[in-house]
C-alpha cells in the first residue's frame, strides 16, 4: 500500500514537471478561419510540388508535429493551456488565412521570451521554419498537399536526411526533449541511430520499433527510401 502512494504521488510530480516545461501564452483561437472555407478547405494533392508554394501536409504539419505536439504539450491527451494542435481544422483555429502578423500560431512562435513556442528550454524554430509557417499563412493557409518533391537518387545527409530530420522528427528528439532518449538534432547523434538500427526500423514501422514520427504521418515510402539507401551507403556525413 505504502509503495502504491509513493508511485502515485510521482506520477502527480512528473505530470505537473511536464505541464509546466510547456507551459506558454495561453493561445485564444482567432476570429473566423475555423478550418472552413476560409483556411482553403481540404485539397486534393497536387501531382507536383510547385517550389513557390508552401503546403500544409508536407512542410507545416510535420514542422508542428515535431515541434508543438509531443507528449505533455499540444497533442490529443494534454492539450496544454486548453491548445490542441494535432489538426488542420484545430490549427486553424490560431490562424488567419493571409495575415501572418496577426495570427496567433506565428506571433507565439517568433517570441523570443519565455511566452514562445516551443516553450523553453526546447529550441526555437529556426529562421527557415518560422518563414515557411509565415509564407504559408500568408498564401492563404490551405490544406494542400503535393507529390513529387522527393528524389530517391537524392540520399545524402546534407540534401535529404538533415531536412527530414530538422523538420520532421528533431522537435521531439534533440537535447532539450529527449523523446525516447533518442537525439537526432546533429548528424553524430543520427549515425548512432542510423548504425543501431532504430533510426529505419522506427521511421519504416518495422515491428519492434517505436513508430515515429509521432502524431504525424509516417514519412513517405521515397523519404524512407532515402535515408535507407544514405544507412546503406555508409551514413556519412556528406
Amino acid at each position: 500500500m505504502k509503495n502504491k502512494i509513493v508511485y502515485v504521488i510521482f506520477s502527480l510530480i512528473a505530470g505537473l514537471f511536464i505541464l509546466n516545461a510547456c507551459r506558454h501564452e495561453i493561445l485564444n483561437p482567432g476570429n473566423g478561419s475555423g478550418g472552413g472555407t476560409g483556411g482553403g478547405g481540404n485539397l486534393p494533392p497536387t501531382s507536383n510540388c510547385n517550389p513557390d508554394s508552401v503546403y500544409f501536409v508536407n512542410d507545416i504539419m510535420p514542422l508542428i508535429s515535431s515541434n508543438c505536439t509531443m507528449s505533455g504539450c499540444h497533442d490529443n491527451i494534454t492539450h496544454a493551456d486548453g491548445v490542441n494542435l494535432t489538426t488542420y481544422t484545430k490549427i486553424m483555429g490560431y490562424v488567419r488565412p493571409g495575415d501572418a502578423a496577426n495570427s496567433k500560431l506565428y506571433k507565439v512562435i517568433i517570441k523570443t521570451d519565455g511566452d514562445r513556442m516551443p516553450p523553453p528550454p526546447m529550441a526555437p524554430m529556426t529562421t527557415a521554419q518560422k518563414a515557411l509557417i509565415q509564407k504559408w499563412i500568408n498564401q492563404g493557409a490551405k490544406n494542400n498537399s503535393c507529390i513529387g518533391s522527393c528524389d530517391t537518387t537524392v540520399f545524402t545527409y546534407s540534401g535529404a536526411v538533415k531536412p527530414i530530420m530538422d523538420n520532421k522528427c528533431a522537435g521531439c528528439h534533440n537535447p532539450s526533449n529527449l523523446g525516447g532518449n533518442i537525439d537526432v538534432s546533429t548528424f553524430a547523434a543520427v549515425r548512432v541511430v542510423a548504425l543501431n538500427g532504430k533510426l529505419y526500423g522506427s521511421i519504416a514501422h518495422q515491428t519492434g520499433y517505436s513508430p515515429m514520427p509521432k502524431n504525424a504521418a509516417k514519412l513517405s515510402d521515397c523519404e524512407i527510401r532515402q535515408v535507407q539507401k544514405w544507412i546503406i551507403a555508409g551514413s556519412q556525413n556528406n
